[in-house]
């Protein structure tokens, strides 16, 4: 992944967390600037504990036929929301993954508009 995708999946993810927050999700985060960073951390986390939780829970995700993976979803878009000032989850856990569907369709709808394979 060259420099400008990992800008431009940056900045898709903080446009799609600040809409998230402007919605009925119990997401909230503060500014523009609070859903950037709140994005970067998100980033962070995937890459490092995505690998480790998706190795550790395959046995269930593969029971579950890969539903158990929104779930872990959920638990990294908490852990995000629990580490970044101005990012509050208002439902708790239920916020988190409602939060964390929500981010991969808004994500999703952003990637297609703009033509971007991501």
């Amino acid at each position: 992944m060259d420099l400008i995708s990992l800008i431009v999946a940056w900045l898709v993810t903080s446009v799609s967390l600040f809409i998230i927050s402007k919605l009925p999700t119990g997401v909230e985060i503060d500014s523009f600037e609070k859903a950037m960073f709140s994005a970067a951390v998100f980033g962070i986390l995937n890459a490092l504990l995505r690998p480790i939780l998706g190795f550790l829970s395959f046995p269930i995700t593969f029971l579950t036929f890969g539903l158990f993976a929104i779930i872990l979803n959920g638990i990294i878009f908490g852990l995000a929301a629990y580490l970044v000032q101005g990012f509050r989850l208002r439902w708790g856990f239920w916020s988190a993954l409602i939060g964390a569907v929500a981010l991969g369709i808004i994500n999703s709808l952003i990637y297609k508009l703009l033509g971007v394979v991501s």
